[in-house]
């Protein structure tokens, strides 16, 4: 009889998980369960083109019909995991369906990180995560219709971007002292924040959110200083947080995402873990870490196919993300977790940069504000590990792809 692997989760790593099972050999049955009635789709454009109208909703979607059925898939959309039994291998879905299996992928990903304030579940208070999210804001999204945007983080400020091209009044409060604190250093930071109040945002920094004020409706973000902001529409943007109650109810490891090594296995035979909702080793970093990106969903998943079809090997690239606003393109390789010193290559005023951020003398992170050239150079070095000052990476006289070949 076939074996049968089941995948839990409808993002990118289980869609790269079918496509590297099949190439790998697994000739079992496969079946995929999504919570979404969409397949599986790419969720970077929603807060960008398709928040925009710039790009279908079909184009959203990771694979055609026909890959699946070409591949041997069974899509189980819109229904949930509710219950792993690893002893017995069968997972309950939320419809009293039992699926057993032989083996299994945890790609469940993550949600969204609510509030938890007063007047969170009022009419007009939008989170970003799905088609039907993006949807249901840009219903509202009308010229002259306020918006307050919580948070300015790279969704923040992706939805303020699409926001104010359409004519909407949008403001932005964010908690901590500076946008994009939590991922970019100062300089990068006040470059967006200028570009963003050039185009008309208005960004209020240090700025507490207390509660969303309305009837019915949200009316009003007030913040712990007292201060209302009234609006049409709110939309938060503070983060997300791992999927991971299937697998810790049955009893795998978890801590801020479930745990696996290096090559995506849990603790348990059989069943691999990839994607937003995983804690994994990682060579580069130097530590474990979950990591939100396509990037990492895709090598990872790799990985785990790898290690279900029996020859295992590990993940370890470099990290490396993305995000647009306005004209403006920003590619992140490498994780700022800590450094002591930043590098600026090229001039921020004519918006074409990079800044390096380096750790006892070698680049640890690069964010390349419109230098796909400064991004594919920072890339290397962070993976060759070469030694550099600040000052050879400001002097634009000093190539760095020469220093990239040295030993």
């Amino acid at each position: 009889m076939p074996e049968h692997l089941v995948i839990v989760g409808g993002g990118q790593a289980a869609v790269q998980v079918v496509q590297s099972v099949r190439q790998n050999g697994f000739d079992g049955n496969v079946t995929l369960i999504g919570e979404e009635s969409d397949p599986p789709y790419q969720r970077p454009p929603l807060s960008k083109k398709y928040l925009a109208g710039a790009l279908a909703r079909e184009r959203l979607y990771l694979k055609p019909e026909s890959f699946y059925e070409s591949r041997g898939v069974e899509l189980l959309l819109g229904l949930r995991a509710m219950e792993l039994e690893l002893g017995r291998r069968r997972i309950r879905l939320n419809d009293d369906r039992t699926l057993s299996y032989d083996r299994l992928v945890l790609a469940t990903g993550s949600r969204v990180r609510r509030t938890g304030l007063p007047g969170d579940e009022l009419e007009g208070v939008h989170y970003v995560r799905t088609i039907g999210d993006i949807d249901a804001i840009a219903a509202g999204f009308r010229p002259g219709a306020k918006l307050v945007i919580v948070g300015a983080g790279y969704i923040g400020l992706e939805v303020a971007a699409v926001a104010i091209e359409r004519g909407l009044d949008v403001t932005v409060l964010e908690a901590f002292g500076r946008v994009l604190a939590r991922v970019v250093c100062a300089e990068v930071s006040g470059f967006f924040h200028s570009r963003h109040t050039e185009a008309g945002v208005r960004i209020v920094c240090s700025a507490k959110v207390a509660a969303f004020v309305g009837t019915d409706r949200v009316e009003a973000v007030e913040t712990a200083a007292g201060h209302r902001f009234p609006c049409d529409l709110a939309i938060v943007g503070i983060g997300v947080l791992p999927n991971v109650e299937l697998a810790q109810s049955a009893g795998l490891a978890c801590d801020n995402g479930i745990r696996v090594d290096a090559c995506a296995r849990t603790d348990e035979p059989g069943v691999v873990a990839a994607g937003d909702c995983t804690n994994h080793p990682h060579p580069f970093v130097g530590r474990d870490i979950r990591l939100e990106s396509v990037h990492n969903a895709i090598e990872q998943a790799k990985a785990a196919a790898s290690s279900l079809t029996g020859t295992p090997r590990e993940f370890a690239d470099i990290p490396w993300f993305w995000s647009d606003q306005y004209d403006i393109k920003l590619q992140i390789a490498g994780l700022a977790l800590e450094y002591d010193e930043v590098a600026i290559r090229g001039d921020m005023n004519e918006r074409r940069f990079a800044a390096y951020y380096l750790l006892n003398g070698r680049p640890v992170a690069i964010d390349a504000v419109n230098s796909p050239r400064d991004f594919i150079n920072g890339k290397k070095l962070l993976a060759s590990r070469v030694r550099l000052s600040a000052l050879e990476i400001a002097d634009p006289a000093v190539d760095l792809s020469r220093r990239i070949k040295e030993p």
